[in-house]
């Protein structure tokens, strides 16, 4: 095997399970030294140390750091860590993630916050910190994880999409700024069967919205799946792929393609109320709600 990454260095936050796991093992299959991270010890499945003793016994080099990526304090240590431990960092996997669902009537304030909080400002955060390192070594990879959710293809979880489409933004935004100094920044829609993502809680709000195939797919998609596309993103292959966004799973890969203006009105001047209730037909008057009709099956 031709290691693709050979002599790079890879942090992967909450890579103790699912498909930050399955990213920071095959970072290292290919050559990468990996910091794997979890918010804390695991007590049920695996955590930053077990990921970091898998990667040892196919010999590879890993080091484990248990720090919160919704602390910006924590985030930094995070980074320090890689580069204590190997002297360098060349790709930022930003993966960590939580849910709390709920339909959006029903959502509290603490349950929107947590989950912005640790997607959005956690890929922020960690960004911020990592680009103090890229900026100087003129060098840089950095892969968020953004979700279907923010396409409307899930339910319940308005805090996980808007977070989700926030990363979005904030890649683009990253990947024009950081461009000039060697630095790209791209974002995948990973589809895989976790215990986050397949949780008996989820499993059940989704069964009671009629989402059962939905269910049946996700677990034939595997998180291993997800990996080789995050290991071409941090690659040298991928230097003029920059503020783009991906959709991975089992069996398919696809670009998105970039938001443009659909159809467009103008006027000489400014609009008037009149004018918009008069115009605004020709160019959505063939228009439908795409999600009514799932919409009157979920049973409330």
């Amino acid at each position: 095997m031709d290691p693709k990454l050979e002599g790079k260095v890879a942090l992967v936050t909450g890579s103790g399970q699912g498909i930050g796991r399955a990213i920071a093992l095959e970072l290292a299959k290919q050559g990468a030294k990996v910091v794997t991270n979890s918010r804390r010890p695991g007590t049920e499945g695996g955590d930053a140390d077990s990921t970091a003793q898998e990667i040892a016994g196919i010999s590879g080099q890993a080091t484990a750091c248990y720090a919160d990526v919704s602390d910006f304090d924590d985030a930094g240590r995070l980074v320090q860590t890689a580069a204590d431990a190997f002297g360098r960092l060349d790709i930022l996997v930003n993966n960590a993630g939580i849910v709390r669902d709920h339909l959006v009537f029903n959502m509290t304030e603490e349950e929107w916050d947590t989950v912005i909080k640790v997607h959005l400002y956690g890929h922020f955060y960690m960004i911020r910190h990592a680009c103090n390192i890229f900026r100087r070594q003129r060098h840089g990879r950095i892969i968020n994880t953004s979700s279907i959710a923010g396409l409307g293809l899930t339910i319940g979880q308005a805090n996980y999409a808007a977070a989700k489409e926030g990363i979005v933004g904030l890649t683009r935004m990253v990947a024009r700024d950081m461009a000039r100094l060697g630095v790209t920044c791209n974002c995948i829609r990973p589809n895989a069967g976790t215990r986050l993502t397949l949780s008996d809680e989820i499993k059940a709000a989704w069964t009671k919205s009629g989402m059962e195939q939905a269910i049946r797919q996700l677990e034939q998609f595997r998180p291993e799946d997800v990996a080789p596309l995050v290991v071409w993103l941090a690659s040298d292959d991928a230097a003029n792929v920059n503020g783009r966004i991906f959709a991975v799973q089992t069996g398919k890969i696809a670009l998105y393609s970039e938001p443009i203006e659909e159809r467009t009105i103008t006027a000489t001047g400014s609009w008037t109320t009149d004018d918009v209730f008069a115009r605004l037909p020709t160019i959505v008057g063939d228009l439908t709600n795409p999600t009514e009709r799932r919409a009157r099956s979920i049973k409330l």
